[in-house]
């Protein structure tokens, strides 16, 4: 199928861009790499009048590591994370999951906040930026905020951000030195979502768990992290899958994803034990 009919906007500014959000209200939907809106278009699941693609606003894009702090734009893509000496080195495990999103072709074109915008369940950042800790800046017509990306999700497709304003980047502190970290994920196939992800974090600042796709949200367990820090690999294990609730799918039936989910965090926790320290 192809998509209606529609109006093609490329702003140069986010204020451009947020003009027009403000003006066509709930017939407007901005577009970053398109990877989930265009498919959503294709098949009619989605009807709108206006698209705003952000490729062409310069401010919404880069990576800055400094203090501490990294900042990326929501425009920048995973080929750009992977690329990205200085983000390799601060933090090692946006590479690893990086590698593991989709393939190349859809790195090329897929942005960060993209991945991270919309909700979609099966994305890989979302947890993974649970896991960091991240907050994301909102820009609307009311002024700037900002939400941690822990609070964000509501339900799938849900967020909090509003249909006028725009994801514009990420923030987080780059982990101390000392920590450990793994991304582990199974799919069933090169490009496919996972059937369960998991981003570990340990070290000198404590744990931190996160699951991906084994729940209509990601799933950031302070309970798992917490039995992590203190020892319990078992305890982690066990609170992370007390956490998650997946739903039967061509990936496969409810007991199947519980039983992939704990060895993918086992994997993923004992990788992330052998890098610390």
């Amino acid at each position: 199928m192809i998509p209606g009919r529609f109006d093609y906007h490329r702003p140069d500014s986010v204020a451009g861009a947020i003009a027009i959000l403000t003006e066509h209200g709930d017939a407007a939907r901005v577009v970053a790499g398109g990877h989930s809106l265009i498919p959503m278009m294709k098949l009619r699941m989605t009807d709108l009048e206006h698209l705003i693609d952000l490729q062409a606003i310069e401010a919404l894009k880069g990576i800055d590591v400094a203090d501490g702090t990294v900042r990326i734009g929501a425009m920048t893509t995973q080929h750009e994370l992977l690329t990205s000496d200085v983000l390799k080195s601060a933090v090692p495990i946006l590479h690893e999951a990086a590698t593991q999103i989709a393939d190349p072709q859809v790195r090329y074109m897929g942005t960060v906040g993209g991945n991270v915008a919309n909700g979609d369940p099966g994305n890989d950042m979302p947890g993974l930026m649970q896991c960091l800790g991240a907050s994301f800046t909102l820009i609307g017509p009311n002024g700037t905020r900002e939400v941690a990306a822990r609070d964000y999700y509501e339900a799938a497709y849900f967020t909090e951000r509003e249909d006028d304003e725009i994801l514009s980047e990420i923030r987080f502190q780059v982990p101390p030195a000392g920590t450990g970290y793994a991304y582990e994920k199974q799919k069933r196939k090169i490009g496919d979502y996972a059937t369960a992800a998991a981003a570990v974090l340990t070290g000198p600042s404590g744990a931190s768990i996160a699951m991906t796709n084994l729940s209509d949200t990601p799933i950031w367990s302070q309970e798992a992290g917490d039995a992590l820090a203190s020892g319990d690999t078992e305890g982690a294990i066990a609170a992370a899958l007390a956490a998650i609730d997946p739903s039967e799918d061509n990936r496969g039936p409810v007991e199947f994803k519980k039983h992939v989910a704990g060895v993918i965090l086992r994997r993923a926790i004992e990788r992330a034990q052998k890098r610390a320290g």
